[in-house]
């Protein structure tokens, strides 16, 4: 999973992938960029509104958000996109890219949709205990060696196998990449957007691939996006915060102002038309079965939650 994502050749080497295969809620309205604004506007806030403010967005992919934040933006906020890919030619020239969280800094991290592809282990129970399951560049299955101690631990207190042929993701490499990204920051606020696993519904593993906006099989070979859902609880109890709260990404919008209330015609058709395509784009931020469905997992140091 490591090569064929992040190899010399691999998925995230290049430039825009994620805009040309799946669709974000980054993509779908400059709503969402705008509920972020407002986060980081509420950071800022409790941070005491200091000379600087870092916004630091990992697994920044084609700058979609930086963008949008940059065209509102005061002059001190610094806003940092981070990547394995190349900087996107678009991307506003005030805007930094690197391939490393900055350390020491005070402000927001955000990682939307990062730790769904941080790569995991895929393990299933067999009569007589728990294995890693192997996978060729052509997608052909095996099942290899046990567990490791520190995978079964965290499988043991997270995700119980029950059943033989139950399939996990172990997250220890989520736990620790999540952990090591909030310990860079100093004070502020971290946010994490993911798909969330629910160990007694994804009795199968959720791994996964996609290509061209299609779900496909997930074969290693560099050719599509491979991707599991993230288990939001262990990687909030991975860092080292001060507070924490879990919630939906429809009720974290709300709370930052996105409706998606139909307006009131008042005789001007242009606006009217306008307000209809923002109450649309709102209603699909918040479908509880579509993007409103995704996890937000929102963690301070020394500050208050924002949220």
């Amino acid at each position: 999973m490591t090569d064929a994502l992040y190899g010399d050749n691999g998925f995230y080497r290049a430039s825009g992938a994620p805009a040309r295969h799946f669709r974000t809620s980054a993509h779908a309205s400059p709503l969402w960029a705008d509920a972020i604004a407002e986060l980081v506007r509420r950071a800022d806030a409790a941070l005491g509104a200091a000379e600087e403010l870092t916004v630091v967005d990992v697994g920044a992919g084609g700058g979609e958000l930086l963008t949008a934040l940059a065209a509102t933006a005061p002059p001190r906020w610094r806003l940092i996109g981070v990547d394995v890919a190349p900087r996107p030619d678009a991307l506003p020239t005030g805007v930094e890219w690197r391939e490393s969280v900055p350390d020491g800094f005070n402000g927001l991290l955000v990682a939307v949709e990062w730790l769904d592809v941080v790569p995991v282990d895929v393990v299933e129970r067999v009569p007589d205990g728990i294995r890693l399951v192997e996978v060729s560049d052509s997608g052909a299955e095996r099942l290899g060696g046990r567990v490791d101690t520190p995978g079964a631990a965290w499988l043991q207190r997270w995700w119980s196998l029950h059943e033989v042929g139950d399939r996990a993701e172990i997250g220890t490499t989520r736990d620790d990449a999540w952990a090591d990204a909030v310990g860079h920051l100093h004070r502020g606020a971290a946010l994490c957007v993911d798909y969330a696993v629910d160990p007694h519904r994804d009795v199968a593993g959720t791994l996964t691939g996609y290509r061209d906006g299609r779900q496909v099989l997930p074969v290693p070979d560099g050719s599509c996006d491979l991707t599991a859902h993230v288990l939001i609880e262990s990687c909030a109890d991975a860092a080292e915060v001060d507070r924490s709260r879990v919630m939906s990404q429809r009720d974290a919008l709300q709370t930052l102002g996105v409706r998606a209330e139909r307006p009131a015609y008042d005789g001007d058709a242009r606006s009217y038309l306008r307000e209809l395509q923002q109450t649309s784009e709102a209603a699909e931020l918040l479908d509880r079965d579509g993007l409103g469905a995704f996890t937000w997992l929102v963690q301070a140091k020394g500050i208050d939650l924002p949220l």
